[in-house]
């Protein structure tokens, strides 16, 4: 639970978005089990609307654990591939397993199997862009080296969507931050995407917090 709000709520949002589907909710049971970092059920509920109402063709995922939320941008997408990166293999092996079960055909999500700045960096062709959707939840304190990677690599009209900017009320000092759990980033990273002329945003107090932006035409 993110804290951002009360628990009975979360827990009814949770118990409803995953009457969803199956799988989506096999994934969630092994995430809690093994203590894997999986999105919220209402995070991944609204991934699925945001990608289904935005037609998005090409969809980019910085984060794959076990394919939870990519799992959602699949079922929201008309039409398409995702390209996701995580550098854990043993994770995105189980991700695909899932993926198959839900039915997503293999040549839909293309797994990029290395740590992202470095995928970047290294100008992986499979990450040229231009994308029309990316969602970010992975390593809090690398979100602002991310936005700089991402933002030639976005379509104009394209959602940029990242989980845990409030990180459980840390980054607005509702909450004690911990040394290096990644709130200086998180705050920086929420300045320089929602101050950035090209792009029009807000924060939902949705899971842990959820940026939604918009790269202006």
């Amino acid at each position: 639970m993110g804290q951002i709000v009360p628990d009975a709520v979360e827990q009814y949002l949770a118990s409803l978005n995953r009457q969803s589907d199956q799988v989506l909710s096999d994934i969630a049971r092994a995430g809690e089990r093994d203590k894997l970092p999986l999105v919220d059920a209402e995070v991944g509920a609204l991934l699925r609307v945001l990608t289904l109402t935005t037609g998005a063709t090409r969809v980019l995922e910085i984060g794959t654990a076990i394919g939870y939320s990519t799992l959602c941008l699949a079922l929201g997408q008309v039409a398409g591939t995702i390209t996701t990166i995580d550098p854990d293999a043993d994770r995105t092996a189980r991700a695909r397993s899932f993926w198959r079960q839900a039915g997503i055909a293999d040549d839909r999500i293309e797994i990029v199997n290395a740590p992202a700045l470095e995928a970047f960096s290294a100008g992986d062709a499979r990450l040229a862009g231009p994308f029309d959707l990316a969602f970010i939840d992975a390593l809090k304190e690398e979100y602002p080296a991310y936005f700089e990677a991402l933002r030639p690599r976005l379509a104009p009209g394209a959602l940029l969507i990242d989980d845990n900017v409030l990180l459980s009320g840390r980054t607005s000092g509702g909450r004690p931050a911990r040394p290096g759990d990644g709130t200086e980033s998180l705050r920086e990273f929420c300045r320089l995407v929602l101050a950035d002329p090209q792009f029009v945003g807000t924060i939902l107090p949705v899971g842990d917090g959820l940026l939604v932006a918009a790269r202006r035409p």
